[in-house]
């Protein structure tokens, strides 16, 4: 949620097409697995489905991976971080599905170095 926050911050308040869906460890697999599903139920459309998820190998992603293999326009991207998000915000409107899922993977990328190295060189 914080993550939406601060990209909204950046990019501007969304309106509609989001939903954060926030687990902990003291829920059961059972609850996260209903969480999960009452938002693509709630979130899912003709434009697509793109789940933003923490990391890969986690249960987020254990539990989206088997659902999204059935809905045909459908992105799993893992290792969200801030650049990703405002990528997501600032492009959903003008890019197409696939070049959209790409450009934040893209940007998201970008944006991970070790910045005193950069600084060093300059």
């Amino acid at each position: 949620a914080y993550l939406i926050e601060a990209a909204e911050g950046i990019v501007g308040l969304q309106p509609a097409g989001l939903k954060n869906v926030s687990i902990s460890p003291r829920m059961t697999l059972e609850r996260v697995k209903e969480s999960i599903s009452s938002a693509i139920t709630e979130m899912r459309s003709e434009d697509g489905l793109i789940f933003l998820i923490d990391m890969p190998g986690g249960t987020p992603m254990n539990v989206v991976l088997p659902i999204a293999k059935d809905i045909q326009k459908c992105a799993v991207i893992c290792g969200v971080n801030i650049n990703m998000m405002t990528s997501a915000f600032a492009y959903r409107q003008s890019l197409d599905f696939d070049r959209l899922s790409a450009k934040i993977i893209e940007d998201g990328r970008k944006a991970i170095c070790e910045v005193k190295s950069l600084l060093m060189k300059k």
